[in-house]
């Protein structure tokens, strides 16, 4: 059974860093794209980064390119979201997902509609 479970938030201050993970089960993390995507109060849900490990690709979207990056462990089966520079508009709940179609980050990028598998989400806020 695929499951995905996310750990790292918390409150952090304006100009800090998080790390977040993504932690995966029942499938081996190569196989698929693993995207992270983040909800605040209010907000649809935004597609942030994508990895791929069959092509190498990734994707960021404009609102954290230059600020997250995403990379992952295979030995712990984890993909890892690293935010900076995080500011009160980064507050949200933050989730990973996969697509278990086998389809990379060129094809799916941010996309919502493209993943079939989500975990339940870490709160990120970022207050003073």
């Amino acid at each position: 059974q695929v499951q995905l479970v996310e750990s790292g938030g918390g409150l952090v201050q304006p100009g800090g860093s998080l790390r977040l993970s993504c932690a995966a089960s029942g499938f081996t993390l190569g196989e698929y794209a693993i995207g992270w995507f983040r909800q605040g109060p209010r907000q649809e849900r935004e597609g942030l980064s994508c990895i791929s490990y069959r092509d190498g690709s990734i994707y960021y979207a404009d609102s954290v390119k230059g600020r997250f990056t995403i990379s992952r462990d295979n030995d712990k089966n984890t993909v890892y979201l690293q935010m900076n520079s995080l500011e009160p508009e980064d507050t949200a709940v933050y989730y990973c997902a996969t697509d278990t179609s086998l389809r990379t980050c060129k094809i799916i990028a941010g996309n919502e509609g493209d993943y079939d598998f989500w975990g339940q989400g870490t709160q990120v806020t970022v207050a003073s």
